[in-house]
């Protein structure tokens, strides 16, 4: 599935009132109610299923022109990224995320980082950049598998609920609730009724979590055609790479046109004031794995809590101890 992204400006999910029952029948079709603000007109009309043209949804997006589209003045598109720049830059901004870290653990501040986006996009990458320098204990990944035959019974946001973080934590979810929104409903994964429930709980659930002080943030990653192609080739090249194409990949191709109708879909209903959808264009993966960090740190308002330099104490001095002899312990074979 790829995408392109938009750039005009979605209504505020207040003003959505009109969503409703979707999928429902005129006769018993009610609007849902949004306590916080409720709209009086109608925006957009309710989506009946993946079989229905959606109209191209625009999204929230604080990242320029420049960063969505790289190319210069003239239209030329801006060439790759030299590694020394790159890693000096990686650098700079990773040193700005243990601040963010320090902030967070000293404030007791929650933030959840939502990545989705099609096959190969490059999600992985990024989150790995993201908590490579980070302390493992305050910033986490989240990446659940296959729910269990009793998970199944639950409600779907219940197992996903059980990864939030606690005060002091960030926790980056490599896929998330949204599965309920793409795959599930594209592989037959969930009945119709399922997926329109869900459709019409997310915003809810998501503005229950900002209201109870969680710092939301959702990025999609837009990768062309051709980079994908080209990602996937490169996979099933490298033995090392292969395990990242599974069945449900390889099947995805095959339905594109769905994946894309769902993703419309999703963002009609999703896309939100208080938890907006940002797009990252994902084709360049040190500019994509740049941009998102950058963004990131712009939009949390940390403050510079550099951790203080540190005093290494002497060692404490020996006095009679002594050390088993060396051939009393196991040794990993030295084969380097």
């Amino acid at each position: 599935m790829t995408d392109e992204p938009t750039t005009e400006e979605l209504p505020a999910a207040e003003e959505i009132e009109e969503i409703g029952e979707i999928g429902t029948t005129e006769e018993n079709r009610e609007p849902l109610e949004i306590e916080e603000a409720p709209a009086t007109e109608e925006l957009r009309a309710p989506v009946e299923s993946l079989t229905e043209p959606v109209e191209p949804v625009s999204t929230h997006s604080s990242i320029l022109d420049s960063v969505l589209y790289p190319d210069d003045e003239d239209g030329v598109p801006i060439k790759k990224l030299k590694r020394k720049f790159y890693e000096k830059e990686l650098r700079r901004l990773q040193m700005e995320l243990v601040k963010l870290q320090e902030w967070v653990k000293a404030e007791g501040v929650r933030i959840v980082v939502i990545f989705e986006g099609p096959d190969a996009a490059g999600k992985g990458g990024v989150i790995k950049r993201i908590t490579e320098r980070l302390n493992p204990r305050i910033a986490r990944v989240a990446a659940l598998g296959t729910a269990t035959e009793r998970e199944k019974t639950q409600w779907w946001f219940q197992r996903y609920v059980a990864q939030l973080p606690a005060a002091g934590e960030i926790v980056l979810f490599d896929r998330s609730w949204y599965n309920r929104a793409l795959v599930e409903p594209v592989m037959g994964f969930c009945t119709e009724k399922q997926y329109q429930e869900f459709l019409r709980t997310a915003p809810e659930f998501e503005r229950m979590l900002v209201r109870s002080g969680i710092i939301l943030v959702k990025y999609w990653f837009s990768v062309s055609d051709d980079e994908q192609e080209r990602r996937f080739r490169s996979r099933i090249k490298d033995p090392r790479k292969r395990w990242k194409l599974s069945p449900m990949d390889l099947e995805s191709r095959s339905r594109w046109v769905e994946y894309s109708r769902a993703k419309d879909i999703m963002f009609a209903h999703t896309d939100i004031k208080q938890a907006p959808w940002y797009v990252v264009n994902a084709d360049d993966k040190k500019r994509a794995r740049l941009n998102t960090i950058s963004h990131f740190l712009s939009i949390i308002p940390y403050k510079d809590l550099t951790p203080e330099e540190i005093d290494l104490p002497p060692r404490q001095e020996n006095e009679g101890y002594v050390r088993p002899p060396m051939s009393d312990q196991t040794f990993v074979p030295e084969a380097y």
